[in-house]
């Protein structure tokens, strides 16, 4: 486990106020969570839940904009990857059992972020896997977000061709102790240990290098492909996002930001769940790759436009209310 904040690369900007902490979830995991303060009065605090195999350090330009936005920021990197505590031997290995265990982390974060006295109102930005963990804290109904935004949740898997035979083929191999084992073909190295030219993640060759820059100076944030049990962990959450009453009590308003050219998870999928959950609605930045928040400057923009507009609405009666919708987005690809 790290317990520090790695020193950016050479030529990588980053914050310098930014404090790391050591957390402990409730069946004594260690998390590392990360906290910032504005330089002026909060108008609230975002909790930002980052994708499978990311890390602290990689959002520190989207801890910036935050920041500007007078908003305190708290992050967590998730079990088993970042510089928090790892499940299994291999580091390079992205592994969880259960996707609730998430719930624990999230769980120790919000305890230290009411410990910490950080303002409300609470926001929710999340990004892919931190969305479905969100979508997953947002069931339970007790969370106390005013807001949650949603960058590329995943809902379902971009690409599969047979989901339903994928889904009982991950169950059989967990069931046969190969939970903690590599998805077949699985490897150590990250996406960004390979080249720019049609990585499914973003078209900003800067960004895609910074990611490749922090890996180099840390090895130890990197997380290469998931087990098994991650994979059979993430068909049982999609699972229940698949049922017709998933959402129908929600209570915190919800926007999707989907990404147009996303290869990693199913957009379609979350749109339509987003039709289906009270209370959520969803826009598509057309040409946008899987990381939006990563991706070139004008994608970013809008990103950054539907956030401004969705959580400078006044809070929202859910009595049958429909968030408000961010105006329509495109970008050329």
């Amino acid at each position: 486990m790290l317990d520090f904040l790695v020193q950016p690369p050479a030529g990588v900007p980053f914050l310098d106020r930014i404090e790391i902490a050591r957390l402990k979830a409730a069946d004594g995991i260690r998390i590392r969570a990360a906290f910032a303060l504005p330089e002026g009065k909060p108008a609230g605090t975002v909790v930002l839940l980052q994708g499978r195999a990311e890390y602290i350090e990689k959002y520190g330009e989207v801890f910036s904009e935050l920041l500007d936005r007078n908003f305190a920021v708290a992050a967590l990197d998730w079990r088993g990857q970042g510089g928090s505590q790892r499940q299994v031997g291999n580091p390079r290995k992205g592994h969880v059992e259960d996707f609730d265990d998430y719930l624990l982390d999230l769980d120790a974060l919000m305890a230290e972020i009411r410990h910490r006295d950080l303002p409300e109102p609470f926001h929710l930005l999340a990004h892919s896997t931190g969305g479905a963990i969100a979508l997953l804290a947002l069931a339970r109904r007790q969370m106390p977000f005013t807001r949650a935004i949603l960058s590329s949740p995943l809902v379902g898997i971009a690409g599969l061709r047979w989901p339903s035979a994928s889904r009982v083929l991950a169950r059989m191999l967990a069931s046969l102790g190969l939970s903690t084992a590599f998805i077949p073909g699985g490897k150590r190295i990250t996406i960004a240990d390979g080249p720019f030219e049609n990585n499914p993640l973003t078209q900003d060759p800067d960004r895609f290098a910074r990611m490749a820059l922090w890996q180099k100076q840390e090895p130890r944030l990197a997380t290469g492909d998931p087990t098994i049990g991650w994979v059979d962990a993430a068909f049982e959450a999609m699972a229940r996002f698949e049922d017709d009453r998933f959402g129908l009590e929600n209570r915190t308003p919800c926007l999707f930001v989907l990404a147009g050219a996303d290869r990693v998870v199913d957009t379609r999928a979350a749109a339509a769940l987003a039709q289906r959950m009270r209370g959520t609605s969803a826009i598509t930045i057309l040409g946008a790759r899987h990381e939006i928040l990563m991706e070139r400057g004008r994608i970013r923009q809008q990103f950054w436009a539907a956030f401004d507009a969705f959580c400078r609405e006044p809070t929202l009666a859910m009595a049958g209310a429909e968030p408000p919708s961010a105006p329509a987005l495109a970008e050329q690809a």
